[in-house]
């Protein structure tokens, strides 16, 4: 198990399970481990609102995967992803497959580009012919979740490296005419407060889903967010251990939707559905139409289904529009899930999908 899995599980993480409300923001963590292809989840919201919580809590219920166990985690059942050094142990026969939980890859804001994406020893390069590479933390993400606080914040250098890695899910790596190339294919997580500046549009798009996390104002879940830190704070193991069931319920969960995805298929009027929502979304390019249709997808895996329904799609929509529409129906000035059921109703009616 790696050393910082199982730091964070010895010392005591807050159960996944045992957070209040934040709904959406729990449903888009979890499609995103179902499915690293829907593309990622923007996290907003003020201090305080739990943000870091919720993803430093998915620790419990993340898959295990196999690996080589090589610095590059190359997957074994992807020869033709092998890293050098896995290429050579395969065919001499001697790769070995391990099983390891995925696990939460932090990135630092004063990262520098040397660190996040490895380095190449020039020097013994130079002196004795070896192509030496030192990994960053680029090759540290590939297959786990890379996760961001305050991605906002990041200097321009660096997220357009992300942005690089995000849309080729490969890094290469060039130093006095010399190269290295690597797969780095990740889940991208990120949380701000929008108080403190935007995110650069061309991240925003990166990111597939967004979950708005704002101050809870039910007064009976205000009390128990109360009781339950105050009880984790008291003795964490023993609160671990009370959800212990439901966390282990939800992995379940998780790895038979990750089976059943494969097989769940969206029906043509579901298509004519997400089309629609985006037209009159007026959202730019295509590529909401196939994040909405891909996290519906998985959204019905994880409801047990195999066919994608009308609620998939809503549900979908409301985590994949909000940063991208350019105005949306009914003239409101941010987006209002409200809104998007009311069109959809109105869709009904019409005999529209």
């Amino acid at each position: 198990m790696p050393d910082d899995i199982f730091l964070e599980r010895k010392t005591g993480v807050y159960p996944f399970v045992a957070i209040v409300g934040q709904e959406v923001l729990k449903r888009a963590l979890i499609l995103n481990i179902i499915n690293p292809l829907i593309g990622g989840v923007l996290i907003r919201g003020e201090k305080g609102t739990g943000k870091s919580l919720a993803v430093r809590s998915l620790v419990d219920i993340l898959p295990s995967i196999k690996t080589t166990g090589c610095r590059f985690n190359c997957d074994p059942n992807q020869p033709e992803k092998y890293c050098p050094g896995c290429k050579e142990k395969a065919e001499k026969g001697d790769l070995e497959v391990k099983e390891v939980p995925m696990k939460i890859v932090y990135l630092p804001l004063n990262i520098t580009e040397d660190r996040l994406v490895g380095t190449i020893d020039i020097e013994k390069v130079l002196t004795q012919g070896v192509k030496e590479f030192e990994p960053g933390v680029l090759a540290e993400a590939h297959r786990n979740v890379l996760y961001i606080d305050e991605i906002n914040l990041l200097e321009d250098n660096i997220v357009d490296l992300l942005l690089d890695a995000a849309a080729m899910g490969m890094v290469t790596v060039e130093r006095e005419g010399i190269s290295y190339s690597y797969h780095s294919e990740f889940i991208l997580v990120g949380s701000m407060n929008p108080q403190e500046g935007e995110l650069r549009p061309q991240l925003l798009d990166r990111l597939a889903l967004q979950a708005e996390v704002k101050t809870i104002d039910s007064v009976e879940q205000r009390v128990e967010i109360i009781k339950r830190n105050r009880e984790f704070a008291r003795d964490p193991m023993a609160f671990i251990e009370k959800y212990r069931p439901e966390t282990e319920a939800l992995r379940r969960k998780i790895l038979e939707a990750k089976q059943r995805l494969p097989e769940v298929t969206t029906p043509p009027r579901m298509l004519a559905l997400i089309s629609r929502i985006c037209i009159d979304f007026n959202i730019d390019g295509h590529r909401g139409d196939i994040i909405i249709e891909r996290t519906a997808r998985t959204n019905a895996a994880f409801e047990g289904r195999t066919e994608v329904e009308v609620e998939d799609v809503i549900r979908a929509a409301e985590m994949a529009l909000p940063h991208r529409m350019r105005r949306q129906p009914f003239e409101e000035e941010e987006f209002n899930a409200a809104m998007l059921r009311k069109l959809v109703r109105e869709y009904e009616k019409e005999g529209a999908f």
